[in-house]
C-alpha cells in the first residue's frame, strides 16, 4: 500500500519511527514533512498528505502532531478526506469499520510509540463494513 505521511514538529519523532515501521510491513511511504523538531506550521505538511490521498496518489494517509487534533482538523478540510483522530485500538478499528477513514491522525504526546504502531497496524488492516454506514459517509461528503 502507498501511504502518505506528514507531521508538525511535535509529531516528527513518531513520524520517523512510523516510516521505518511501515516499510518493515511492506508499505511504500511518501513523506510530506516536516523535517525536524523545529517549530513549524502543521497545515503546511498536513494538507499535502490529505490532497495526495484525495487525489488517489496514495491509498491512505497518516498525520501526526502533539495531540493530533489540529492535524485532523486540517486534513478534514480537504474534500474527500475522512480523517480520524485515534488514541486507542477501539477508536482506530471503528474509524475504519464504521467511517471508512482514509487518513489517521495520531498525537505523539498522547501515547507511546509502541501504542502508535499497534494503532497504525490495526487501522491499516481493518476493512470498511459498508452497508448502512455508507449512507452516513455520503451525507458527510455532501456538506
Amino acid at each position: 500500500m502507498k501511504i502518505a505521511i506528514g507531521s508538525d514538529h511535535a509529531g516528527y519523532v513518531y513520524k520517523e519511527e512510523l516510516k521505518k515501521f511501515l516499510g518493515e510491513l511492506g508499505h511504500e511511504v511518501v513523506d510530506f514533512g516536516c523535517g525536524s523538531t523545529e517549530s513549524c506550521d502543521y497545515p503546511d505538511f498536513i494538507k499535502p498528505v490529505a490532497r495526495a490521498v484525495a487525489a488517489g496518489e496514495c491509498e491512505k494517509g497518516i498525520v501526526l502532531g502533539g495531540s493530533g487534533n489540529g492535524e485532523a482538523m486540517a486534513a478534514n478540510k480537504v474534500k474527500g478526506i475522512r480523517c480520524a483522530l485515534c488514541w486507542d485500538l477501539r477508536s482506530a478499528r471503528f474509524s475504519r469499520e464504521h467511517n471508512d477513514a482514509n487518513v489517521l491522525s495520531l498525537g505523539e504526546r498522547m501515547m507511546s510509540i509502541s501504542e502508535a504502531k499497534e494503532i497504525v497496524e490495526l487501522w491499516l488492516g481493518t476493512e470498511y463494513e459498508g452497508g448502512r454506514h455508507q449512507r452516513r459517509i455520503e451525507k458527510i461528503e455532501e456538506v
